[in-house]
């Protein structure tokens, strides 16, 4: 898979993302919108997107009953954060600024996927 250039296609999509990370087979692609500083050091980062990787394989275990999970949503008091599963095993997490329009943003992001899935 292109992960810079999936990277680059949804930091691109919308103003109010602040970082793209892509992380499939244990490697983490990303990029920070430029100018802008992380909230998490990249190993704070890799710890959230393995516990991420986790929450995600216990929501599959639903899916017979109320479908494949297609986002997750959290907010926080600084950001939104968004994962988007790509890939057998793979994760797109996104944050944004909190007056963001996340559904939009998450409709994008889905269209850029798809085009690289």
């Amino acid at each position: 898979m292109e992960y810079e250039k999936i990277c680059d296609d949804i930091l691109e999509c919308d103003e109010k993302i602040r970082y793209v990370g892509v992380y499939d087979y244990g490697e983490l692609h990303d990029k920070m919108k430029e100018g802008l500083q992380s909230h998490l050091s990249r190993e704070e980062t890799e710890l959230s997107l393995s516990q991420a990787v986790y929450r995600w394989s216990t929501r599959k275990k639903t899916s017979e009953k109320i479908g494949k999970p297609v986002f997750a949503l959290a907010k926080y008091e600084k950001i939104f954060r968004i994962t988007i599963p790509i890939g057998g095993a793979g994760l797109i997490l996104i944050s944004t600024e909190l007056d963001a329009d996340v559904i939009e943003i998450v409709e994008k992001i889905l269209k850029i996927k798809n085009k690289y899935s």
